[in-house]
């Protein structure tokens, strides 16, 4: 038997329904530029409808310069419980503060991040360098793909792989919103590291360990009062399967413009199906 999904014009189908929502950021909230419209009342209403909103993002940075950047786009505080990044993640991982003893202290590090941003490493004893034959670990936690062609990735890495320095990649993320669109994200470049022999450790959304700590965090809530809104099927979609929670496809972001023929061949190729879609993040006045 063939289970649709539910359309729904906005969230307001999901009040009640669910007690938690795992919310994306990019291409859900906003584009990196500016806040969508309705979204910044969306998330707003939607905590003072008695959810607990989780902002659950494939960002590379920690959660404070990621919430930093909403407030800066307009979202006001307080209209979220707790921001997760894949970047905090592995950042609490890297300083041995999980069941994992974390990084040695003064391990050399390439670090391949976005408009020079340090915050994945920020606190750790790590010995940045440059050179990828010297790194005993790479931590690509962001794609300047808007900047530079996938081959700048190649021979910046091609040295690390081959002296055979794990890669950990903190956004999995395939595609982006760059500058003028999408490019091509660190899930890519992680793909590359992965074709040059290198070894590669994902963490982030489709992969467990970001919603378990989410999970954590908000007390382990039954799992059918969950569920996860975001505008990729590979990424969002996928991983709140995984995770045993529902989902919500928002037709924002790297999605917008795809029609309805686009989207069943994406949710044939991924083997999933989002449990509502929803036309865009925002909650009618209640």
């Amino acid at each position: 038997m063939t289970v649709h999904s539910v359309d729904v014009a906005d969230l307001s189908p999901l009040v009640g329904r669910y007690d938690v929502f795992f919310v994306d950021q990019f291409g859900v909230l906003h584009d990196g530029r500016r806040a969508y419209p309705g979204a910044i009342d969306g998330l707003e209403q939607l905590k003072a409808c008695g959810g607990t909103v989780v902002l659950l993002s494939n960002s590379g940075r920690r959660a404070r310069p990621n919430e930093e950047r909403l407030l800066r786009l307009g979202f006001r505080p307080r209209s979220w419980n707790l921001f997760v990044s894949s970047g905090e993640v592995a950042w609490r991982k890297f300083a041995g503060e999980t069941t994992e003893p974390g990084l040695r202290r003064g391990a050399k590090c390439l670090l391949i991040a976005r408009d020079g941003d340090r915050s994945a490493v920020d606190g750790l004893d790590l010995d940045l360098v440059e050179d990828g034959a010297k790194a005993e670990i790479v931590l690509l936690a962001g794609s300047e793909g808007d900047r530079f062609p996938l081959d700048h990735y190649r021979a910046l890495l091609e040295p690390a792989a081959r002296a055979g320095a794990p890669l950990v990649c903190t956004n999995p993320d395939r595609i982006m919103l760059g500058r003028s669109g999408p490019t091509f994200g660190a899930g890519r470049i992680a793909e590359i590291y992965a074709e040059l022999g290198g070894t590669v450790e994902w963490i982030g959304k489709p992969y467990p360990e970001i919603y378990q700590a989410a999970l954590d965090l908000v007390g382990n809530p039954p799992l059918d009062r969950v569920v996860g809104i975001g505008d990729s099927i590979e990424h969002d979609v996928v991983g709140a399967k995984n995770a045993g929670i529902a989902s919500a496809l928002v037709r924002s972001g790297i999605l917008a413009d795809l029609d309805r023929a686009g989207l069943e061949t994406l949710y044939r190729q991924h083997g999933v199906r989002p449990d509502h879609v929803v036309s865009r993040f925002a909650l009618a006045a209640r």
